[in-house]
């Protein structure tokens, strides 16, 4: 087969979730309802936190930041897909499957990054409380943020750089309904084994270093529940941090189905389960586990909704 490298006639096939023409409405209307759910429901946590001074503090200004991250990744992806359900294509450019990877890489790791950082905010504010307002303030709170971004930028850069360097057959067929790096990986026509070794890199240090450090952060914190006297404080305290551990499980359980069901299988349909609930389904979920699990968010919310009510325009609409 023909060969070409960064060029932006060459054009990739997405498979898809499914070849059976049946199932493209149903699937259609379910990623587009998913897709339309958590952008609005994460918009609505945005919204609440910057509109509510209640909830100007560091962890819900993370929150919001992980809202927008989280609209981010699933639009890097799922408006693509439903372009191509809707027009029956499988076509994808070479630029706009290498922009999907740098995008899913991006907000990926920015997602793994921001998580950490939530639990170093909840580590200091059960473990040191009465120092908490001077250790998370707004500097230094905002400088973790940048940091972050920073670092996953840069190494983003690095490895979209390096597989700007691989060569492709012509329609290319990549058995995903996205471009996901590790799929791209496997059908590139060129040597592979660099680019590999960085992604492995990367791959242990973005998932060592913050797992460990909130581990320790859990150890720590759950060492300092159990020294409370009182079991309101311990409740109130889980009743406002508890939401994170969940959304914790739910990303690094999903993230390591996905590089596991990657490395041991070229393709299966359990593998491409894993990226959906890794890729749509987990951020769907996260601004319903902040919002129903912490009180402070569904009052925020509550608020929002009684002046979005009592609006003149929406009332002269009416």
């Amino acid at each position: 087969m023909e060969t070409k490298n960064h060029s932006g006639a060459s054009q990739f096939l997405l498979l898809g979730l499914s070849e059976n023409p049946e199932l493209q409405p149903l699937l259609f209307g379910l990623f587009l309802s998913m897709y339309l759910l958590e952008v609005l429901g994460n918009l609505l946590i945005i919204l609440a936190v910057s509109s509510d001074s209640n909830l100007h503090a560091p962890m819900y200004f993370f929150l919001s930041n992980l809202s927008f991250v989280d609209i981010c990744f699933i639009s890097s992806s799922v408006p693509k897909m439903l372009v191509n359900i809707q027009a029956q294509s499988k076509d994808i450019s070479y630029r706009e499957c290498l922009t999907q990877v740098y995008f899913l890489m991006l907000f990926s790791a920015m997602n793994d990054l921001l998580l950490t950082v939530m639990a170093y905010d909840y580590f200091v504010a059960i473990c040191y409380p009465l120092n908490y307002t001077v250790i998370m303030n707004h500097q230094f709170c905002g400088l973790l943020v940048l940091m972050s971004w920073m670092i996953i930028f840069c190494v983003s850069v690095i490895q979209i750089f390096l597989m700007m360097q691989i060569t492709f057959s012509t329609g290319t067929e990549i058995p995903h309904f996205v471009c996901e790096l590790g799929q791209v990986l496997k059908v590139a026509s060129s040597d592979t084994f660099i680019i590999n070794i960085l992604v492995y890199v990367v791959t242990s240090l973005l998932g060592v270093f913050p797992v460990t450090g909130i581990f320790f952060s859990y150890t720590r914190i759950i060492s300092s529940l159990l020294r409370m006297s009182s079991s309101a404080s311990r409740y109130k305290a889980f009743s406002t941090y508890g939401s994170h551990p969940c959304v914790v499980s739910l990303f690094y359980g999903t993230a390591l189905g996905v590089y596991l069901s990657s490395a041991v299988a070229h393709f299966s349909q359990g593998s491409m389960n894993t990226s959906v609930m890794y890729t749509v389904v987990t951020p769907m979920l996260n601004p319903f586990i902040y919002s129903l699990r912490n009180k402070n968010v569904k009052g925020a919310l509550g608020r929002l909704f009684i002046r979005a009510a009592s609006c003149p325009s929406w009332t002269s609409v009416l």
